[in-house]
């Protein structure tokens, strides 16, 4: 039996899942908007029949057993931790602080019975699963260098909102290079443990977004990752991301990895692969093609990735008569909360890099920072 599904947001990415859900059997029973306006319209046109401004009216609604929070990264722990109190299973998207990832996590640990993954897509890929298993049968040998490029259109929303500012979760590094520093950890195997980037703002203005306001969040970003190895310079797998929401037209999506007998590199939902010695590449994997509808604001490997991984939910729990229970098979390469932490750390510790020009560490948090550790060492400068 699926469990009842009660989706938080109206953005985009709802719009596409609720119609996938439904699709795979899943009923939709409520809406959260921050809004009634918006939340009304969204439930008016995918024919949701309950609709609401109020977390508590989806969390407490005695249909709703699975909450997809598709929200501000400001507003996701907050509604992500009373969910799994409650008793939901939690899919949601990143948090906009490791602290907040932290106190997922913690929420996470208490309820172990309950679904709670992050939900980033790119796992989903048919062409980035096929790309982790080619790795695990060493079809590049052993890894040297991962390479990912991703340019396309600017992020920001029309009007003035978190996808401005900084400190909210926008930008492309939190945005974005949150789902690619995942997915290399997915594809290798391995954690980075020391990076180094730079992050710039080119639009802090345009035609909508003008007078006092300006944008804080980067447009672009290019940032490094050692990872694996023994934490020397020379040890491990060597990452570069590149990230560009200044470039109209075409959307590239670039993913290689190269390796000692070869590389693997997947160009939008495709994969390709050159051994060394081959005059050319080859075709891996093809594009399966997208039957869906067109969604201007996501590109072709979240699509095709999010429908794969609402496939994959329903097979987790349709394994099991109790509509909360649910099997980890289905979902296994599914990111944990403890996997949102660890890319939430490496995110901030790219924006440190920014900011001081040397390469950071990346290391996660083990407990919760005292809330009160800044004026206590205050007071402790005035005593002495």
């Amino acid at each position: 039996m699926l469990p009842g599904v009660g989706v938080f947001g109206t953005g985009s990415t709802a719009r596409v899942l609720v119609p996938l859900l439904k699709a795979e059997g899943f009923e939709v029973h409520a809406v959260w908007g921050k809004s009634e306006e918006e939340a009304g319209c969204l439930a008016k046109e995918l024919g949701i029949p309950f609709h609401t401004s109020r977390s508590d009216d989806v969390l407490l609604h005695q249909d709703v057993d699975l909450v997809c929070i598709y929200i501000p990264p400001s507003m996701t722990r907050q509604i992500a931790v009373k969910a799994l109190g409650i008793g939901k299973n939690v899919l949601c998207e990143k948090a906009a602080t490791a602290v907040d990832s932290f106190k997922m996590v913690t929420a996470a640990r208490y309820y172990p019975q309950l679904l709670s993954i992050m939900g980033n897509t790119l796992r989903f890929l048919p062409a980035f699963a096929a790309m982790r298993q080619l790795l695990v049968e060493r079809y590049v040998g052993e890894m040297q260098v991962c390479d990912v490029r991703v340019y396309g259109p600017s992020l920001l929303d029309q009007a003035y909102g978190w996808t401005c500012e900084e400190l909210m979760g926008g930008g492309g590094l939190h945005t974005v290079g949150s789902s690619v520093i995942d997915l290399l950890s997915y594809l290798t195997g391995e954690r980075a443990h020391r990076v180094h980037g730079l992050l710039r703002t080119f639009v802090q203005q345009n035609c909508l977004i003008r007078g006092i306001r300006r944008v804080t969040s980067d447009d672009f970003c290019f940032f490094q990752m050692l990872m694996g190895g023994t934490g020397s310079r020379s040890g491990g797998v060597c990452c570069t991301v590149t990230l560009n929401f200044n470039m109209p037209g075409s959307f590239v999506h670039e993913v290689m990895v190269v390796g000692s007998t070869g590389r693997l590199v997947a160009r939008g939902t495709e994969l390709y692969g050159q051994r060394n010695g081959n005059k050319s590449e080859e075709l891996l994997l093809g594009d399966s093609g997208w039957v869906g509808p067109e969604v201007k604001e996501m590109t072709l490997p979240h699509l095709q990735g999010l429908s794969s991984m609402v496939k994959a939910l329903r097979e987790s729990f349709q394994a099991h008569e109790e509509r909360r229970s649910w099997a980890r098979g289905p979902v296994a390469m599914a990111p944990t909360f403890e996997d949102g932490l660890y890319v939430q750390t490496v995110v901030e510790a790219v924006k440190r890099s920014s900011c001081s020009g040397e390469w950071e560490c990346v290391e996660i948090m083990s407990q919760e920072p005292d809330p009160n550790h800044n004026l206590c060492e205050a007071l402790q400068r005035n005593k002495n």
